[in-house]
């Protein structure tokens, strides 16, 4: 064991998450060749097999997903190590990382993590936007230091502090029967097709939580990943959407759309920063989230 290096342990980490030696060796910059043997050192190190060879790629196994559980712990560790002492050098280094549901990266992250970034130039972030569901296991399982989820969605486990609050409106072309009304109760719209995100969105699940508890049914029609999309589409009469007011981009302007607030208790939604211990969390990460809920007492 003595044998370890953090280069193996951070190679074997990329390995885990391209899922194939080739694109491993890209990222970190190496041979083929030479990642091909450090894994198989690492084996032989270990005693067990951590890989199953595929023929389009690799597979953990049950061994593999343990050594991966404590190699991300252990440069975890050391990145807290290196962030915590940096403080006491020529000021805060180190990166954060970040994943975040679309409502929150397009509607509020962009100028928080620009007024951060100037405060702490030296902290490199790292963004990465995914549904809530998948960020609340990522946060569990230490993939990333915080993530940003709609609060509706259960994390027990996870320790949360109030980001931001957004409000659904639905969208309806500016022709459309409904789009004279100032509000309107989301049950008042199931009569029409909608155009909404894949069925994974947070959004989404809540959208058929509430149609359910209506004794009506979500007629989707088309289902995209993204907002823009859902917009475009709605603009040539192909149904109505529901989206966070916040996310409407500004330059749909070309768009003939009408955006109603929607009335129901529960379109006023609030996005949570979660993550396992604030406590745990090393410096550059509680910065952050210190800053983002500083934002949240601003406004």
């Amino acid at each position: 064991m003595r044998r370890f290096d953090f280069v193996t342990l951070k190679l074997f980490i990329s390995v885990a998450d391209e899922g194939r030696l080739t694109a491993a060796a890209e990222r970190e910059h190496l041979a083929l060749a030479a990642v091909s043997k450090r894994i198989s050192d690492l084996e032989a190190l270990v005693g067990t097999t951590l890989l199953y060879r595929r023929p389009r790629g690799v597979e953990l196994t049950p061994a593999g997903q343990a050594f991966l559980h404590h190699a991300r712990r252990i440069l975890d560790n050391i990145e807290r190590l290196h962030a915590e002492l940096s403080e006491y050098g020529e000021g805060v280094r180190g990166h954060v990382r970040i994943h975040s549901n679309t409502s929150a990266i397009i509607a509020f992250l962009p100028q928080d993590l620009s007024a951060f970034s100037r405060l702490y130039p030296e902290i490199k972030i790292d963004l990465q936007e995914r549904v809530s569901s998948e960020i609340i296991a990522a946060v569990r399982d230490g993939l990333t230091d915080i993530g940003i989820f709609a609060g509706h969605v259960p994390a027990p486990d996870l320790q949360q502090l109030s980001y931001r609050h957004d409000r659904l409106v639905l969208m309806t072309p500016i022709d459309h029967p409904l789009a004279e009304r100032e509000s309107i109760a989301f049950n008042e719209a199931l009569a029409f097709d909608f155009i909404g995100l894949q069925q994974d969105a947070s959004l989404q699940s809540l959208l058929y939580e509430q149609a359910t508890l209506a004794g009506k049914t979500l007629r989707m029609r088309i289902q995209v990943r993204s907002f823009d999309a859902i917009c475009r589409m709605i603009h040539h009469g192909m149904g109505v959407g529901v989206l966070p007011e916040q996310t409407i981009y500004r330059d749909l302007g070309d768009l003939q759309l009408k955006s109603i607030p929607l009335s129901d208790p529960w379109a006023q939604r609030e996005l949570v920063i979660g993550m396992r211990r604030y406590a745990s969390l090393h410096v550059t990460a509680r910065h952050l989230v210190d800053h983002l809920t500083q934002a949240t007492d601003e406004r």
